[in-house]
């Protein structure tokens, strides 16, 4: 069997939206005849728990990469000697790199060549000499204004790996929990209100009346973040909702949005998350980077936020406008309404509905 490797080296959702493209690896194709892979996952610490949950991965090596990593660790000789050692050990013999349109394949592509692998495929704008065997020209092979897990499944398709008879391409997970013991048998939407960036977030007593609102409609509320944001789910679930605020790890998680009826939630992780496990998302979207390539993939989905605010494409972490009126402007109200359309089933089910307040 060969092993190949395919490389997403930043942030959970970055890797789950890489998983089309790592089971069409896993599938195989072009010059293995049609026979499955081995498939290696290369990813960033933030990744690692995202790839032990996306089917055809047979193994995943976190390496904290420098050019990606922010903050970035320092470059030193025995972080690149210990991921050649580990790809040579590996008995690796091809890679698919993916990468988001303002990050280059390249650096990666030379430590993997000088650790002897012999076909390398990426996206590339710039010139890559004889470090990438199969090169994609973002503009020009492809279009960059499409949904990254569609661009990343391109590239492997480039290398000739293709998806099986069946898959439609969209997100998937497996091997999670059942979570009744933690949630109840009772239909819930889950709230989960962080975000890995202040641009990205909506305002914590925004995100506290919406809860009240949809309580107050008859929907139960699950409130979930991490073990760093206990205090905001404290705020945001009051009195009656059920905070899980720092009580489940990616796994657990996962559970829980796959018996939720919705997530409301901003530009994160969990909204990927999901997308994979076909839970319909409420999206509070900023638009410093575009819907049209970031947001849930390939479930029924509400995007709300201005998506043509002064912030758009910026990709700042810190609002650059005072008052951040992106996603400040929307009301709990419309968070509701958005809510009552996806359990109505009127949504669509692409990323490109897109909701002014």
């Amino acid at each position: 069997m060969t092993r190949v490797l395919v490389a997403r080296l930043d942030s959970v959702g970055d890797v789950l939206l890489a998983g089309p493209a790592i089971r069409a690896v896993a599938h195989g194709g072009r010059s293995y005849g049609g026979d499955p892979n081995d498939v290696v996952v290369l990813c960033g610490p933030q990744g690692e728990p995202a790839a032990s949950l996306l089917p055809g991965v047979s193994e995943a090596y976190s390496w904290d990469c420098p050019w990606i990593a922010n903050p970035a660790p320092r470059v030193e000789a025995r972080q690149m000697d210990a991921l050649k050692a580990f790809v040579t050990d590996s008995r690796i013999t091809e890679a698919v790199i993916l990468t988001s349109f303002h990050q280059s394949p390249l650096p990666l592509a030379l430590l993997l060549r000088l650790a002897g692998i012999g076909r390398i495929a990426g996206a590339s704008t710039d010139y890559a000499g004889s470090l990438l065997d199969v090169r994609l020209r973002p503009g020009e092979d492809f279009p960059e204004n499409q949904p990254e897990s569609e661009r990343a499944l391109r590239i492997a398709q480039a290398a000739g790996f293709t998806l099986p008879a069946g898959d439609d391409g969209r997100l998937r997970v497996e091997g999670y929990p059942d979570v009744r013991d933690l949630v109840g048998e009772e239909p819930y939407v889950v709230v989960h209100p962080g975000a890995s960036a202040p641009a990205r977030a909506w305002p914590a007593l925004h995100h506290a009346a919406a809860v009240e609102l949809l309580e107050g409609a008859g929907h139960r509320v699950v409130v979930t973040g991490g073990p760093a944001e206990t205090k905001l789910t404290a705020t945001v679930a009051g009195p009656s909702a059920l905070d899980l605020g720092g009580r489940t790890d990616l796994k657990t998680l996962a559970g829980v949005l796959a018996r939720a009826s919705v997530l409301v939630t901003g530009n994160t992780g969990p909204a990927h998350l999901a997308a994979a496990l076909g839970t319909p998302v409420a999206c509070l979207f900023s638009p410093v980077v575009p819907a049209i390539r970031w947001a849930p993939y390939g479930v029924p989905l509400e995007i709300l936020g201005d998506q043509d605010a002064p912030c758009k494409s910026s990709r700042a972490t810190e609002c650059p406008v005072p008052g951040h009126p992106c996603l400040a402007s929307v009301a709990p109200e419309q968070l509701l309404e958005a809510v009552e359309r996806l359990l109505g089933g009127v949504s669509s089910l692409s990323a490109r509905r897109v909701r002014h307040p």
